[in-house]
């Protein structure tokens, strides 16, 4: 929200976050129950001419300009090789723990997290189901269709039970600068509704 407030681009967008995130962290609980269940933070960050994805770990984080296809992040890191622009300290820290040698090539999502990234697109899981739900659609994605995909119970979207998805935003985002931005948002949790 800091970012939609504070910039008029996408990679300004990205400057706040990651100047908040390096000023004071991140944390705290991602539900209202008692239970403590965290975890750090993705972002998917667009304007009219490019978009960025942001993946964080602590103070961390690595950004990937998304230069064309689809892109979609879900509860997992994903920006492997392909790092845009990074925290200063991210691969030092990396070899510090001894999670990275510094010799073969640094990869973001494998480094600093404990799933096992080369089956990210292939097993069946809320990131995978959404990447094969976009693809499905690559290169003819409506705003009806992103809608559909965000209400699909099944793959895991639209998530349901202990962990129920809260909401969900579409957006046009036209590159003629004449043309208005169309934003749809959930009234409701639940997007099928």
């Amino acid at each position: 929200r800091l970012g939609l407030e504070r910039a008029d681009t996408a990679e300004k967008a990205l400057n706040v976050i990651v100047d908040l995130l390096e000023k004071y962290g991140q944390g705290g609980n991602c539900m209202e129950s008692h239970m403590a269940f965290t975890y750090h933070n993705s972002f998917l960050i667009a304007d009219r001419k490019e978009a960025w994805v942001l993946e964080t770990s602590g103070k961390y984080w690595a950004a990937e300009k998304v230069e064309g296809g689809v892109r979609n992040i879900s509860n997992q890191l994903s920006i492997t090789t392909k790092i845009d622009r990074e925290h200063p300290e991210l691969k030092e820290y990396a070899k510090s723990k001894g999670w990275w040698d510094g010799e073969k090539q640094f990869d973001f999502a494998a480094t600093y997290s404990y799933v096992n990234t080369a089956r990210m697109t292939t097993s069946r899981g809320r990131y995978c189901e959404g990447y094969k739900l976009l693809n499905k659609h690559k290169g003819s994605i409506t705003s009806e269709i992103m809608m559909e995909i965000l209400r699909d119970k099944e793959s895991g979207i639209n998530m349901e039970g202990g962990f129920m998805t809260t909401g969900s935003m579409v957006s046009v985002l036209p590159q003629q600068p004449n043309l208005p931005c169309i934003h749809f948002f959930t009234g409701t949790p639940d997007p099928a509704r």
